[in-house]
């Protein structure tokens, strides 16, 4: 299996990152110019490995590979400047694993009391729209970070960033988190087949073959998978009432179970005039992969998720099965990611069923 770790660190700073400074130190305040100063002082040191997606390499921060330009400025921001309050709702996962399914699952959980199914915010606008990537708030402007102080509780917010990565404040706070987790053979097949799509037209497909053998090595967005579920995991078994930890699989095979899981631990139990009306049957319908993929917002708009990143709302919608990994890995490749599993997961009490 080849090795993909390029370099023991990245060296100088790029032309562009001096022009960002420049920016910053007249357009930005006192607070963003430490958080990036930090940035630019951490960047060089860091070991890079192959990104899948895009021109740059990922680099390795406190064990985990970031995008440099996007993540690793947000996760520095997050632990040094963001604000936690004590009733925001985090929804936290690796990418490709459910994440927009169980944003609008939430949202739609939490504000059924005063949003209508036939006029629903989610018919209209996309999950990410309505609860929107804390990482996506790290931007340089002071407007932006305002608007994320300015939302109203409880703030619903999302975050690919692993356990280990989050700042004690968000730790020891009274917010809640909910994490979602998936097999990691369709976690691979997912995110490659993403990753492809948002590749440069200069730059060749990833293949499987590549993509595989950099997801077994840990070097992927926000990787090592296995990693990052058992940071969560482990925490969700200390602190059961402080996180949420899911799997896409349990989703998909009894979504209203789930709903109401999701309303009891966030505090707002359905009523018994709810269960007997099917409000969470109704919230699951409004939810579903071919209700949302099949609304005019997620099939023709587009969503900015920072001011140089616009994407598609359609991108995030392809098929929304379990096991589809067995329709693109070969047997060899199955057989070594279930071993692989089998041994990081050694004795933690977490399982994927294949």
């Amino acid at each position: 299996m080849a090795a993909y770790l390029l370099s023991p660190k990245l060296g100088n700073p790029s032309t562009q990152n001096k022009q960002e400074d420049a920016n910053l130190s007249s357009e930005s305040g006192a607070i963003e110019m430490a958080y990036y100063k930090k940035y630019r002082e951490i960047l060089p040191t860091l070991p890079v490995g192959k990104a899948w997606m895009i021109a740059e390499h990922l680099v390795q921060y406190q064990g985990f590979w970031l995008s440099p330009n996007l993540a690793l400025k947000a996760v520095i921001w997050i632990q040094d400047e963001f604000k936690v309050q004590p009733t925001d709702i985090f929804l936290a996962s690796f990418p490709k694993t459910g994440t927009t399914w169980l944003k609008a699952l939430i949202f739609a959980t939490i504000n059924r009391t005063h949003c209508d199914f036939s006029t629903h915010p989610l018919l209209t606008r996309s999950p990410h729209e309505c609860f929107p990537f804390l990482e996506a708030y790290v931007h340089e402007s002071h407007e932006t970070i305002s608007g994320l102080d300015a939302l109203p509780p409880p703030r619903l917010l999302a975050t690919h960033f692993p356990h280990t990565l989050l700042p004690n404040s968000m730790i020891t706070s009274g917010c809640k988190f909910i994490y979602i987790c998936r097999d990691p053979k369709d976690v691979l097949v997912s995110t490659w087949l993403f990753s492809n799509k948002l590749r440069p037209k200069e730059l060749p497909p990833l293949s499987l073959q590549e993509a595989f053998e950099l997801f077994c090595q840990g070097i992927s967005h926000f990787g090592p998978y296995w990693d990052h579920v058992l940071g969560y995991w482990k925490w969700s078994l200390e602190n059961p009432e402080k996180i949420l930890f899911l799997k896409y699989e349990d989703l998909k095979k009894d979504p209203s179970a789930v709903v109401k899981r999701l309303a009891e631990f966030l505090g707002v139990h359905f009523s018994l005039e709810e269960e007997g009306k099917g409000v969470a049957q109704e919230i699951t319908r409004l939810c579903s992969f071919e209700s949302l993929s099949n609304l005019e917002v997620n099939k023709t708009k587009t969503y900015k998720f920072k001011s140089d990143l616009v994407l598609y709302n359609n991108i995030f919608f392809r098929k929304g099965q379990t096991g589809d990994s067995k329709n693109h890995l070969t047997n060899e490749m199955i057989q070594h990611l279930d071993k692989t599993t089998q041994e990081k997961l050694a004795g933690s009490g977490l399982t994927f069923v294949s």
